[in-house]
């Protein structure tokens, strides 16, 4: 643009702008070009505009007014880029630019204190995996398993996280993270029961965990300071080696009650500084960090510094102390982890690494708080990675340290060689105990709420409404219920029980994670596009299991224990969640074996050994249902009972006549509609609306593209039109009769329901039997419809007759001889009836006959009448066809004669059958649609309960193993 464009703060109302567009003919002409909407209730402020770089490009009137040219709103206000550059989105002006948009339109964000890569994710997860197992458990494991198997242990643990983190890089740049961490990545792959019953699990092992630190924290204060005791010590007396054989030690710990009130008050103290929000947060976890550090090195230097002491295991840093400590020695301890021969606990490599695992937990402390991130897709990665990295190097440093500077007695006797190592005093050590036990507190208090606060805003569970927080709000009821939580673990003092299952849910946790990202690399949609390019779907499933392998080392009990509760959280939340679409990778795996399965089906005819009746049921009726009634309430409880045991898909179709750009909204709301339905009915199936001119046109060019490959729907199920008659349904006879046309060149099965209004639910019993008259060939179609009914619970007590209707002169023994082995050999079991019928010529010739049934003769008559008058009626309005006037009355009385004679025999045998099943004759040629509808209704008058059917030209049965 040639003029200076107006600033973005700019508000001040300006004249109406012209621009020129250029014209074919003529000279260019102004168009007046409305000024850009401005919302004056919320103006930017200038920290907005400080983190919008963007804004400038999403606020020029100019560049938003050319869009005019194109006759809809601005591009920034459709689509809601405004939102993403930290701007209020004025309103669509229309319902068309408001529906569908890809990019939701939210509101603007308060922008708190936001935490970058240091303070949001690295200090957090280096807090809460340098813990107290490092300070007073690390240089007895080496000392129980040697260097290398140390070695092992460390290297086992940390491949574990290192894969796990590498998973969560890649998760964690896939685009934008709310809160939730874990939870957040896991519920968005996995489906929204799987994450939230992982995401419980992990809240609830983040909660526990935090009492753990703060009973550590108190434990080593009150053995620091014994005097600061309010209870008398507690004494606990255990056999201890020695020279002259077993002796009796006393060992002095501090009181429980000590431990509930100090560990209470320091719980309530840590809760306070959370409830300050990141800023306190952000103030305090230096104050935690840095003694840490500064003990760490003075351990270090403490080490390097160290010299042979008489009478100590020290020998200072020695390769033939080293050399010593290389193997293992697993052995049995006492309580007090002294090497006893009659210990009461054994330890092997399985039980150190549960013991030292909780030693590398804490890799998910800055994911916890993604919402209070910065720049999520930046800090999660480097981060977590950056501490994963810092830790291993330390314990894997540490375990030659410690092998190389102490004896293998003083590494299992002396639980505090940390501090008899430290420089200057042994107190440091104590303060860097004491302060990293309350760090990793700290950090679990402050990632669980956001945790439990991110789950509850999904809204997946009703029971959590209370403790939802929007984001960059500080979740304050969550934070109080995680105290509550940890509080009471603290009163219960000893949580050696649960410390496995902790554990446990930390693993499944990093399981979650990995096969999550395994998942999505492995589908690889277009949407998976991560930032981390240092990952690969084998090295999430190695990651995963990794971790299962974790668990069942660990404790097979408690991974049965942790993997039983999970799957009652998946199952209650799967019973009493909201269902919610993630687009998670289920999905995506769900449709690519779709794709994959629709391939290997082809475009071949399918065997009969795996034919499924996909049924395309018209919802249309012959007449009127209620306003905001898409379909009659009994055709999802028939379409039911065509699939067996619930299997198979049920395509429900509804035709609305005019045209598609004015129906096009009608449309969507009738699918709605539909959709409803069927959930409601319990029907598997889909709903579909086609808007067309007529019926007849819209059923043609569905019947022709419907499906795809072999999941084309191959029966089309309809009620019979039993209002055909009225005034008000001319059109009714042509429709009818077109689509059964349509059906048959289209080689569709055709199931015409009549008495569809006393068709039983799914729970209301029925008696009798299944009548079946066989007439002509149509693939087994019939007989497969008569055995899925006889499937379901309502037609389970009904016996099966089939009715083979065959002329005089047939031998009836030998057709019913034949109809059984049939039956036998399709696995069918069903009583074979043969009815013989007189022929139309031999009707003709028995006069006897002719005027022995007379009520059959006064319906004849009556019959003919009718159709006399409608080709009168057609003759007169110019609607019959010449070929249709040529049509002879022979073959008419040969036709009605016929369906006549059927519907006696059906009413002398089936008056009172649950359901009758009938072939269906197809439309004769050159006959007008009336006279159709007319044998149709001489066929099917008083039976109650009748399925008219008609095959295809292919079996759906087999007798072939």
């Amino acid at each position: 643009m040639e003029n200076a464009e107006p600033s973005f703060a700019d508000a001040s109302p300006r004249p109406p702008q012209t621009s020129l567009l250029m014209s074919d003919s003529g000279p260019p002409r102004p168009v007046l070009l409305k000024p850009p909407s401005v919302n004056v209730n919320d103006e930017p402020r200038d920290e907005d505009v400080q983190h919008s770089p963007t804004h400038d490009a999403f606020d020029r009137p100019g560049r938003e007014s050319k869009l005019e040219f194109f006759g809809f709103d601005s591009l920034v206000n459709i689509l809601g880029l405004r939102s993403m550059a930290g701007q209020q989105p004025a309103a669509p002006t229309s319902p068309r630019d408001g529906e569908d948009v890809a990019i939701t339109l939210g509101e603007r964000r308060r922008r708190d204190a936001k935490l970058g890569t240091l303070m949001g994710v690295f200090v957090p997860c280096l807090q809460n995996i340098l813990g107290i197992i490092f300070y007073i458990r690390f240089s007895w494991i080496v000392g129980i398993a040697g260097v290398w198997h140390s070695l092992i242990l460390i290297s086992l643990c940390c491949l574990c996280t290192c894969l796990t983190g590498l998973s969560l890089s890649a998760i964690a740049t896939n685009g934008a993270m709310k809160g939730g961490g874990p939870y957040y990545l896991i519920g968005r792959a996995l489906g929204p029961e799987v994450g939230v019953s992982i995401g419980l699990c992990f809240f609830l092992g983040n909660a526990i965990a935090a009492s753990l630190y703060v009973l550590g924290a108190v434990e080593t204060f009150m053995d620091a300071l014994p005097g600061a005791g309010i209870f008398k010590a507690s004494v606990t007396e255990v056999l201890a080696p020695s020279a002259s054989g077993a002796t009796t030690e006393a060992i002095k710990g501090p009181n429980l009650h000590d431990l509930q009130v100090y560990g209470v008050l320091v719980t309530v103290v840590l809760c306070l500084i959370v409830f300050g929000g990141v800023k306190m947060i952000n103030k305090v976890a230096p104050t935690f960090l840095i003694p840490v550090l500064v003990s760490l090195l003075l351990i270090f230097i403490g080490i390097f510094a160290a010299r042979k002491q008489d009478g100590s295991g020290i020998t200072g840093l020695r390769f033939k102390t080293l050399k010593s400590n290389w193997e293992a020695q697993y052995q049995r301890t006492n309580r007090a982890g002294i090497p006893s021969p009659d210990g009461i606990t054994y330890w092997g490599f399985d039980e150190l690494l549960g013991l030292f695992f909780p030693a590398v937990t804490g890799i998910m402390a800055g994911s916890n708080r993604s919402a209070s991130l910065r720049d999520t897709q930046r800090s999660i990665p480097r981060g977590t990675l950056s501490a994963i990295g810092a830790t291993t190097a330390l314990y894997l440093i540490s375990c030659f340290m410690f092998a190389a500077v102490a004896t293998r007695e003083e590494l299992l006797t002396n639980r505090l060689l940390t501090a008899t190592l430290a420089w200057p005093v042994p107190a440091v050590v104590q303060l860097g105990i004491i302060l990293s036990t309350l760090g990793a507190a700290l950090q679990s208090l402050t990632g669980a709420p956001r945790l439990l606060a991110a789950i509850a805003n999904d809204d997946i569970l009703p029971v959590l409404k209370y403790f939802k927080a929007p984001d960059s709000v500080e979740p304050h009821a969550a934070t109080l219920f995680t105290m509550l939580i940890c509080g009471g673990c603290v009163c219960i003092g000893n949580l050696d029980l649960i410390t496995p299952v902790i554990t446990m849910f930390f693993l499944m946790c990093y399981g979650g994670v990995n096969l999550s990202c395994f998942l999505l690399d492995l589908l690889d949609a277009p949407s998976w596009r991560p930032r981390w390019k240092f990952h690969h779907w084998s090295l999430s499933l190695v990651g995963a299991l990794v971790c299962l392998v974790i668990m069942f080392l660990i404790s097979w009990s408690f991974t049965v224990v942790s993997l039983a509760l999970a799957s009652l959280l998946y199952y209650y939340v799967s019973v009493k969640g909201k269902g919610g679409d993630w687009g998670d990778g289920f999905k995506s795996a769900y449709f690519q074996l779709a794709l994959r399965s629709l391939r290997t089906l082809g475009a071949n005819q399918v065997h009969p050994k795996n034919w499924y009746p996909i049924p395309l049921v018209f919802c249309r009726p012959w007449g009127s249902l209620p306003q905001d009634v898409p379909c009659h309430p009994k055709l999802a409880d028939f379409a039911n009972c065509m699939k067996k045991k619930g299997r198979g898909m049920s395509i429900f179709l509804s035709i609305i006549d005019g045209e598609y750009r004015e129906k096009a909204e009608e449309a969507r709301h009738a699918c709605k509609l539909l959709s409803t339905y069927i959930d409601y009915k319990n029907c598997e199936g889909v709903g579909e609306i086609v808007v067309a001119k007529n019926m007849h046109e819209g059923f043609r060019g569905v019947v022709q593209t419907m499906g795809l490959g072999n999941l084309k729907p191959n029966i089309v199920v309809m009620r019979y039109p039993e209002i055909w008659r009225e005034e008000n349904a001319s059109e009714i006879p042509q429709n009818f009769v077109s689509i059964i046309d349509d059906c048959i060149t289209a080689n569709k099965a055709v199931v015409i329901v009549k008495g569809l209004d006393e068709w039983p639910g799914e729970f209301q019993k029925q008696y009798g039997t299944i009548d079946l008259y066989w007439i002509v060939r149509d693939g087994g179609l019939m007989l497969l419809l008569s055995q899925l009914l006889r499937s379901k619970e309502s037609f389970e007590s009904c016996k099966i007759r089939v009715f083979c209707i065959s002329e005089e002169d047939t031998s009836a023994e030998e057709l019913k001889a034949d109809v059984r082995k049939f039956l036998y050999d399709l696995r069918m079991q069903a009583e074979v009836i043969v009815v013989t019928m007189k022929s139309w010529e031999a009707y003709q010739e028995d006069q006897e006959a002719k005027m022995g049934k007379e009520d059959a003769m006064e319906a004849f008559s009556k019959a003919r009448k009718r159709l006399n008058d409608e080709a009168a009626k057609l003759r007169k309005s110019g609607h019959m066809r010449d070929n249709e006037v040529a049509v002879s009355d022979q073959q008419v009385n040969k036709f009605l004669y016929t369906t006549l004679t059927l519907n006696s025999i059906i009413l002398r045998y089936s008056r009172i059958a649950a359901v009758v099943l009938v072939s269906l004759p197809p439309p004769p040629s050159h006959h007008p649609a009336c006279f159709y509808m007319e044998y149709m209704d001489l066929l099917v008058e008083s039976v109650p309960r009748l399925l008219v059917v008609r095959g295809y030209r292919r079996d759906v049965v087999t007798i072939f193993t």
